[in-house]
């Protein structure tokens, strides 16, 4: 008699050949990660998922980039709204490489200053923070010296 009761397991986002996974992403920071790896504006196939059940997170998202490989410092970037996530680097359908996401020690043009007198708030500059605590994050700013932090970050 066949057991009925066992159910299959299906993939809920499918396999790529080569390029690169993000992973254990919070799900409600997925199009913020989409949007500061610049993914809007690639030709590459992107397949992504959100409230994707996640024992550590609730719910988090998922990011599959055919052909594509991210440098440590693009992929850092994104520790700011996603400290958690974890990168995998595929070739021929094998996770050939693990990486995890770090907070880097400058953080450009991604972050809003929350002071609206400082100069970027008011002219076409460019933001620069530089990253003086990791947990909690905080972050100075270049050009006015205010202190940004926890609620107060806003990515651009």
């Amino acid at each position: 008699m066949k057991d009925n009761t066992k159910k299959k397991l299906k993939l809920k986002v499918s396999a790529i050949k080569n390029g690169t996974v993000i992973d254990h992403i919070p799900a409600t920071s997925l199009f913020k990660v989409l949007t500061i790896l610049g993914l809007d504006r690639i030709s590459s196939q992107i397949t992504f998922g959100t409230n994707l059940d996640s024992a550590k997170l609730g719910q988090k998202g998922i990011i599959k980039v055919s052909d594509i490989y991210f440098e440590d410092e693009e992929i850092n970037k994104i520790a700011l709204i996603a400290p958690h996530a974890k990168l995998n680097i595929i070739k021929d359908y094998v996770v050939v490489e693990k990486k995890v996401v770090e907070i880097p020690e400058k953080i450009v043009d991604i972050v809003k200053c929350f002071n609206p007198q400082c100069i970027t708030n008011n002219e076409e500059i460019t933001t620069c923070f530089q990253v003086v605590s990791k947990d909690p994050i905080a972050l100075k700013c270049h050009y006015c010296e205010k202190i940004t932090s926890g609620e107060q970050i806003k990515i651009k």
